[in-house]
């Protein structure tokens, strides 16, 4: 069967003060997180190896080949592991998703793609706006109390990173009231997006124009450019945003929320913090929340327990 996702390994903790001058030592298990190439196949062709954490592979494989644009609208017939042998000698880390030969035969990436790397420099916004259109329509409602609730959810749900602290995750949300669907973790955050795309794709909820998709971690251009393409309306990021992110969620007409924060309580005396979010897209203008027309509009609530 395939691989866990996390291990047990024995660590030193090193503890004490820092101005003294005595430092304890004591070993101690501590769960890691697994991190394993993955070789994604297209009609037995192949496309590239990423490393990523086990689980949900044939989603990830479904979801990197639509978001890469390597199906071309060519329906999935189905997903299995390996095309060179069985899934055993291959250890569950080749995925071959098939479409009866309807897709185009994909130029393999020589190199592989890293848990931290997605697109590397193998597509540019222009690139982008050639094969992607901006989304019409109605805009997805960017609402405090949602992102709030959504980010507060998601943190919930992600088991891995209670027990490691060392994992991404993407996850589907009602832009309205915060809920979430789908949630995915993954060593690498493109990895974590690419099982939720997959995910809809498989149960054909794409496109996701009414869904937001929330990332625990900094929105990057190829977050966004694969929320373009599998449609979403709105992006939330913990972190904040790269200036190439946000010009392409606004050449997708895709609203992006960066450096979102949940309200905290207060300690040791401090006042409790309350819950904030930038919006770097749509472009904020004269009139908007912000400060000027050329800085992220910031929308804030109320701190814990005040009107």
């Amino acid at each position: 069967m395939a691989r866990g996702r996390t291990t047990r390994m024995m660590t030193a903790r090193l503890t004490g003060h820092p101005a003294g001058q005595t430092t304890q030592r004591s070993l101690r298990p501590d769960d890691l997180v697994v991190e394993e190439p993955m070789e994604i196949r297209l009609d037995d062709h192949p496309v590239t190896t990423t490393m990523r954490t086990p689980g949900h592979d044939y989603e990830l494989a479904v979801g990197f080949c639509f978001t890469e644009g390597l199906l071309a609208d060519s329906p999935v017939r189905s997903v299995r592991y390996c095309a060179t042998g069985s899934a055993d000698a291959t250890h569950y880390n080749v995925v071959t998703v098939s479409t009866g030969g309807t897709a185009p035969v994909p130029n393999p990436r020589l190199v592989p793609t890293s848990s931290s790397c997605g697109l590397c420099g193998s597509a540019s916004l222009d690139d982008l706006r050639h094969r992607l259109a901006p989304l019409e329509g109605q805009r997805v409602p960017v609402e405090l109390p949602a992102l709030v609730a959504a980010a507060s959810a998601a943190h919930e749900r992600q088991a891995v990173f209670a027990r490691t602290g060392a994992i991404h995750a993407a996850a589907t949300f009602d832009p309205r009231t915060g809920a979430i669907g789908v949630l995915r973790e993954d060593i690498g955050r493109h990895n974590a997006v690419d099982k939720v795309v997959g995910n809809l794709l498989l149960a054909g909820a794409l496109p996701a124009r009414d869904t937001g998709l929330f990332v625990s971690g900094r929105a990057s251009f190829e977050i966004v450019q694969k929320a373009w393409a599998a449609g979403f309306g709105l992006i939330a990021a913990v972190s904040g945003p790269s200036a190439l992110a946000v010009e392409t969620a606004r050449a997708a007409n895709i609203a992006l929320v960066g450096f979102l924060r949940t309200p905290q309580p207060g300690r040791g005396g401090d006042p409790p913090t309350a819950a904030s979010a930038n919006v770097y897209a749509p472009e904020p203008v004269l009139g908007a929340p912000g400060p000027s027309s050329n800085r992220p509009a910031s929308v804030v609530s109320a701190a814990p327990g005040g009107a």
